[in-house]
């Protein structure tokens, strides 16, 4: 890949459409990627071409652009250029960009969380069991899912049918007798030798003839078993398998759309209005429906329809494998080259097309249908949140109604276990991909000292605030901190500011009432008396709420870390020592305790166990004796 030079022009500086015209004198017919910069160096556009030079000339052009990008070239004062080999390369290139510079003009993906699949790992008795992120287990992976909740609801109803264990390996080699999960009919037991292998490799197969789409076969086949079991006067047998066939009908339905013509694709619509704009995605995979899920990406100051389809089709797959057909609602500008690209990308043919008649544009006409209706929904909740966030600027004396709200709580048992939790709102709602936990270190104070506590995670949050963003240009930085206490905290914490040299963020006490009593919240602000609002007031309640979404997060966190660290032993602090080591060693000796008295050479007969990491763990046990 080469790099074109940037070299300013020598004269006076120029903008806009003039400085354009000459960087396009250096350009060539390379296909590539431009950046469109502002005074600041911040990137206000990232495109790409198939001819540079002829590319970046429309932009040179006084007149005859939409308000959009004339907006965009009268804030250019700087251009950046990369060449490649290909367009499809540029066209890839260009999509990383994006989401790695967040161009204010580009359209942006902003949730571009991974995808949930189900996993039949590879074992004599497989485990099936939900799995996100990168693919390193051994197994087969059915997916994706749109949501958790989609994966929960398939697998649970799999279990009922198919009887497969969920539980980890580790708890399958350490059972001696069957779990409650054999007791209520959702597990063959294997365990324990409730079943053999053989016939738990035919409950596999069936479950993964399921997950490819072969629904009526597997069906078929236990029809067939019950009526030989119904022959053979064995009812018990009989009424078990008629349950499974119940219990799949079940799934099937619960599905919802199982297209018949469409064994796998991502159906993908956009509805827009307002200026703003809605993704829904149907995944379906083996004729079934797994599951849908709506995105609301950043239009670009004001995109159309074919760009912004475009720009989320090369972002959504930027990491996450496409399937073979991607149908969609609007045709976007390369169509040919993203699918081109796409191709290139999972190393196998995907097809993009835009259905105009038949089951394919039935699906098709679904998804805009929940787009349409997805973001009138969500348009509705903005207005109300706009609403309620011009409340708290008038009710709280704000210069403006606050655009990111910041909550902070703690949660402890008696000291131990602290954490600190930070949740985040504005405009569009939660803002969950903002929240922030602070495992508390509490060096500098007594165990259970609230006000420590504070101290450390305001202390952490604002440092690096001022470390990486000192000039307040990123959206970072909050309007309004809410602090869940009264005059105490909030001195304390308007001290902890001062001493930061941040005290210009306004700030608010959230205390509980008499008997602490949900609707009779005193505030508190810095040199002002304690307050209350109406038990009526709308704000009221949207302040409840946030502190009460910050409760439940600083407490999951809470109970996360005490589980983690229940489940803690003195092998965790041994170099060498993992999961799998650690796993290996209780299994041999019984317990942590036994490891610690364990000698050299029983030690080294521990499978997994080299002689090195032996005398590793020996010696380790021997210094802390």
């Amino acid at each position: 890949m080469n790099t074109a030079a940037d070299q300013s022009p020598t004269k006076a500086p120029k903008r806009g459409h003039r400085l354009i015209a000459d960087y396009v004198k250096r350009l060539d017919g390379s296909p590539g990627v431009y950046r469109m910069l502002d005074d600041t160096g911040r990137v206000l556009y990232v495109g790409k071409a198939k001819n540079l030079r002829k590319r970046v000339a429309n932009y040179a052009k006084p007149t005859g652009h939409s308000a959009r990008i004339a907006r965009m070239i009268s804030q250019t004062a700087s251009m950046m250029f990369l060449t490649t080999k290909s367009e499809t390369e540029a066209l890839l290139l260009e999509q990383n960009l994006i989401k790695q510079l967040k161009p204010h003009f580009n359209v942006l993906l902003r949730d571009d969380k991974s995808f949930p699949n189900i996993l039949v790992t590879d074992h004599p008795f497989p485990q099936i069991r939900k799995h996100r992120g990168a693919k390193k287990a051994k197994g087969h992976y059915y997916g994706p899912f749109a949501s958790a909740d989609a994966v929960n609801r398939t697998l649970n109803q799999l279990q009922k049918v198919f009887l497969l264990r969920n539980c980890s390996d580790a708890m399958f080699d350490s059972r001696t007798r069957p779990c409650l999960l054999y007791q209520i009919k959702r597990c063959a037991g294997p365990c324990t030798g409730k079943i053999s292998e053989p016939d738990y490799a035919t409950l596999v197969r069936d479950a993964e003839r399921f997950l490819s789409g072969k629904t009526t076969r597997v069906q078929a086949e236990l029809a067939r078993e019950m009526q030989d079991a119904s022959d053979a006067m064995e009812f018990e047998r009989a009424a078990a398998l008629r349950d499974r066939i119940r219990a799949l009908t079940q799934v099937q339905s619960s599905q919802g759309i199982n297209p018949r013509g469409v064994a796998e694709a991502d159906v993908i619509a956009l509805h827009m209005e307002g200026g703003q704009a809605c993704v829904q995605v149907f995944f379906i995979r083996a004729h079934q429906n797994w599951g849908n899920r709506d995105f609301y990406p950043r239009t670009g100051a004001g995109a159309g329809e074919a760009e912004v389809l475009q720009a989320f089709v090369g972002q959504f797959y930027d990491q996450k494998d496409p399937p073979r057909l991607i149908l969609l609602s609007h045709p976007i500008e390369d169509l040919d080259l993203m699918a081109d690209a796409l191709t290139q990308k999972a190393g196998r043919k995907v097809r993009i097309a835009v259905p105009l008649r038949g089951e394919k544009a039935e699906l098709v006409a679904s998804a805009a249908r929940n787009a349409r209706e997805s973001l009138g929904r969500k348009m509705a909740e903005t207005a109300t949140q706009a609403r309620l966030l011009n409340g708290i600027a008038e009710a709280f004396g704000l210069d403006q109604p606050p655009r990111r709200i910041e909550v902070y709580d703690n949660s402890h048992i008696q000291g131990a276990h602290a954490v600190g939790a930070m949740i985040v709102a504005g405009p569009e709602g939660f803002m969950k991909s903002q929240y922030r936990k602070f495992n508390i270190k509490g060096d500098s104070f007594t165990p259970g000292d609230d006000f420590g506590m504070m101290k450390e995670v305001l202390t952490r949050r604002f440092k690096r605030l001022l470390k990486e963003d000192p000039d307040r240009e990123s959206e970072s930085w909050p309007d309004l901190l809410l602090i869940d206490g009264g005059a105490g905290q909030v001195s304390a914490v308007n001290q902890i500011m001062e001493d930061l040299g941040v005290e210009d963020i306004p700030m608010l006490g959230v205390a509980k009432g008499i008997d602490r009593d949900a609707g009779k919240e005193e505030f508190h602000r810095t040199g002002a008396r304690p307050f209350a609002l109406k038990r009526d007031d709308p704000v009221l309640y949207f302040i409840q709420r946030l502190r009460d979404e910050a409760h439940r997060f600083a407490i999951g966190t809470h109970r996360a870390k005490r589980a983690k660290a229940i489940g803690a032993t003195p092998l965790d602090e041994i170099p060498g020592v993992g999961a799998t080591r650690k796993r290996a060693l209780l299994q041999h000796f019984g317990s942590a305790k036994a490891v610690a008295r364990a000698s050299l050479d029983d030690l080294k007969a521990v499978p997994g166990i080299s002689e090195a990491l032996a005398e590793t763990i020996h010696g380790h046990f021997q210094d802390h004796g």
